[in-house]
């Protein structure tokens, strides 16, 4: 399952997990799921995020990165390679 760190944000604001549900317009069992690392879909995660208080450019952080890793972007090479040239 994915890392993601959606119930470390939303302790940390002294949330509970139906609050969350209510701001984000989902159901509590969502949140559950959510905080499990289920899957899920964009739109969702984008609720989430405003929920939480912070930026859609934020995912990556809350929810991992999309190759399932924990978070950490890496550029491509060849975009990295063009930016030194």
């Amino acid at each position: 399952m994915a890392i993601n760190q959606v119930q470390r944000f939303r302790e940390s604001l002294m949330m509970s997990k139906a609050e969350l549900a209510r701001r984000a317009g989902l159901s509590t069992l969502t949140i559950d799921r959510l905080e499990a690392g289920r899957p899920c879909r964009l739109d969702t995660k984008r609720k989430v995020l405003l929920a939480l208080g912070l930026k859609v450019t934020d995912k990556d952080r809350v929810f991992g990165s999309a190759d399932g890793g924990a978070g950490i972007d890496v550029e491509p090479k060849a975009e990295t390679e063009s930016r030194q040239g």
